[in-house]
């Protein structure tokens, strides 16, 4: 049984409000393999006696977790972000269960870093947070209380990552290293700065169409050098359309003026 992928992943708990809720999860993760918490703005006394007493054995998990102060810079350097969320709606789909998420977090996870990210007890993640990630989950549960415990939907997550390595279903690493969520953002911001000035986003709520792309970006898994040239072909368009494609052909057919050239990376030039 092969556990050392479990080591590239991490469970992010967005502003925890209970120091129990923090330590029984400490405990579902060192049950299922897992050593890596993040807390977002937790409560200050996270690791009091409640939330020790809650971990047991994974006190030593609460003792090593790391606190920031926003989920930006939690994931800022993750290769992949996973969001869960028990409430459908028609601006999150499509939402993944535990079981088909695996796959893509296993393989994510042999060169690159991957975060589980849980919202508050009472309201789960907001929109802002979930626009952050590039894939979302919803475990399965009755109609009639669809809502679980914090620390039960955890061990839910890594129980399937931690039986999967034990069946030695674990998918080949992929040769593209997706791009860390720094990068992402950074394209996510050009996008809609250049959609807002074309008018194709309407300015009193624009991410109501920036979800959509996020969804359809967060599934294709996109690399440095994908983000780079999207980022290129933002610039270069934008450059395009505020000289006019009348400047821009005489230019160009005079010979007296060019495109400018599109930034490149060194992985960019290796193509």
């Amino acid at each position: 049984m092969d556990q050392s992928l479990l080591t590239n992943i991490q469970v992010v708990l967005v502003e925890p409000q209970h120091p129990g809720n923090i330590g029984a999860v400490a405990r579902a993760m060192k049950n299922m393999g897992l050593s890596r918490l993040v807390l977002v703005n937790p409560p200050e006394n996270f690791r009091g006696q409640e939330a020790v007493r809650m971990a047991l054995n994974g006190a030593d998990i609460l003792e090593k977790a790391q606190t920031f102060s926003s989920l930006e810079a939690a994931i800022a350097p993750m290769g992949l972000v996973i969001g869960t969320s028990c409430r459908p709606g028609k601006e999150r789909f499509p939402v993944y269960t535990p079981r088909e998420i695996v796959p893509r977090v296993l393989a994510t996870a042999r060169t690159n870093r991957v975060a589980l990210v849980f919202g508050p007890e009472r309201s789960g993640l907001c929109n802002e947070h979930l626009d952050l990630c590039h894939l979302l989950v919803r475990i399965p549960s009755s109609e009639a209380f669809p809502s679980l415990n914090l620390a039960q939907a955890v061990m839910v997550l890594c129980y399937e990552l931690y039986a999967a390595c034990a069946q030695e279903s674990i998918p080949p690493a992929s040769c593209m290293v997706p791009a860390d969520t720094v990068q992402v953002e950074q394209m996510y911001a050009d996008l809609q700065d250049f959609l807002l000035q074309i008018g194709f986003l309407d300015p009193q709520n624009p991410q109501r169409i920036m979800r959509a792309l996020r969804r359809l970006f967060g599934r294709a898994g996109l690399t440095s050098r994908e983000v780079s040239i999207l980022r290129g072909i933002i610039r270069q368009v934008r450059w395009y359309s505020e000289r006019g494609h009348q400047t821009a052909t005489r230019s160009r057919d005079l010979g007296t003026e060019r495109l400018p050239p599109v930034e490149t990376t060194a992985e960019d030039a290796k193509g």
